[in-house]
């Protein structure tokens, strides 16, 4: 069975007494099954499963009326609105969680965080498909995928090895530091995403059968989606400078690195059974662009304000929405346990490796430093 297949098996409606149903032995049912999303040894071999965790719910999940083509128009913009606030919801986060004395470094927060939500949506998947597919699609992908971020992980990881902070500790403390976020921020991903799933199963009983919207209605939201984003543009201009590396910057990048991602995903993913190609093409891509810019605002001679805004604004917009953890994290805990640790390894060491190349030569050779110089206005 696919992981379509699975995941569109309907909650089961309770049996009368007189069958000997119980709702507690339907709700276990329903957990079992959902559960099955993620625990599971050979249904998510194929790569079509595997492609299906971005999609919209299939017409095997849900009436053919209600399904929608992963590139259809309403899908596209409603990925607009999602990624702008994953953005926003990541800088908030990293913002609120970044102080003195802290026991949790901030980038763990943000990814527990996008893979609750993430977990949460796949359990739900076949209800939010019988209301509105494009609404899974930009929950998932757009806001889970664009909160969490894989470029940033892996530069903090890097930065740890060098110890850019310049915390008085040895070599070895460096290299416990490194591999203390790249273990921890996988298990917590991975323990947030099986959480979300459990409350899915657990609110999913008591969620009301709503009618999809209506023509008028997909519309009106297809057209605000576009609308959202339009509104970008003044706010990254008019509103104070001292706001464009804060935010505005991010929200007008966010879009355009979801985008990537999205369809990356959808034309590669399908085209390896291994491991998903397309994520991984998305997370490394973003890696290496997050080093090439880390080392622009690092320069002796930073840029200009107004460049160092932009350089930031494609750091956390389109970096940081263009590589996930959310949907990394779920599609390692549906590949087969070699399948999943070759996926890993591979991802990480990749990222590590063109962080190296970038970075590395650059701080040997003395023509950038440890931390950015960059000024914003």
């Amino acid at each position: 069975m696919s992981a379509a297949d699975e995941t569109s098996e309907k909650p089961a409606t309770p049996a009368s007494s007189a069958n000997g149903g119980t709702l507690a032995e339907t709700e276990a049912g329903q957990r079992a099954r959902v559960s099955d999303e993620l625990v599971r040894t050979g249904s998510m071999e194929d790569a079509r499963s595997l492609a299906s965790i971005d999609r919209p719910p299939s017409k095997e999940e849900i009436p053919a009326a209600k399904v929608y083509h992963p590139l259809s128009p309403h899908v596209l913009a409603l990925l607009i609105p999602a990624s702008m606030f994953g953005a926003l919801a990541r800088v908030g986060l990293l913002a609120l969680t970044t102080y003195d004395g802290r026991a949790i470094f901030p980038l763990a927060w943000v990814q527990a965080a996008g893979c609750l939500v993430m977990g949460f949506g796949l359990g739900m998947r076949e209800p939010i498909g019988q209301f509105y597919g494009p609404s899974y699609t930009a929950l998932t992908t757009g806001f889970c995928g664009s909160l969490t971020t894989f470029s940033s992980w892996q530069l903090d990881v890097f930065s740890s090895w060098l110890n850019t902070t310049h915390a008085h500790r040895d070599w070895f403390r460096d290299v416990v530091d490194g591999l203390g976020k790249s273990v921890f921020t996988l298990a917590v991903s991975l323990a947030s995403v099986r959480l979300g799933v459990h409350l899915a199963t657990v609110f999913c009983p008591f969620v009301p059968s709503l009618p999809p919207p209506s023509g008028i209605a997909r519309n009106t939201l297809t057209a605000l989606s576009v609308l959202v984003y339009a509104g970008a543009f003044p706010a990254y201009f008019r509103l104070s400078p001292s706001f464009r590396h804060q935010a505005t910057a991010a929200v007008l990048f966010a879009f355009p690195g979801t985008l990537s991602r999205y369809l990356l995903s959808i034309n590669l993913n399908p085209r390896l059974s291994l491991f998903p190609l397309g994520t991984y093409a998305a997370n490394t891509f973003g890696t290496a662009l997050i080093g090439t810019f880390h080392v622009l605002q690092s320069t002796h001679t930073p840029p200009s304000p107004y460049a160092c805004a932009v350089l930031q604004g494609l750091i956390d917009g389109y970096c940081g929405c263009l590589t996930t953890v959310s949907t990394f994290a779920t599609e390692v805990a549906s590949l087969s346990p070699g399948k999943a640790w070759f996926y890993v390894v591979l991802s990480w060491v990749t990222c590590q490796l063109l962080l190296l190349v970038i970075l590395g030569p650059s701080y040997w050779a003395g023509d950038v430093i440890e931390n950015p110089t960059c000024v914003f206005a």
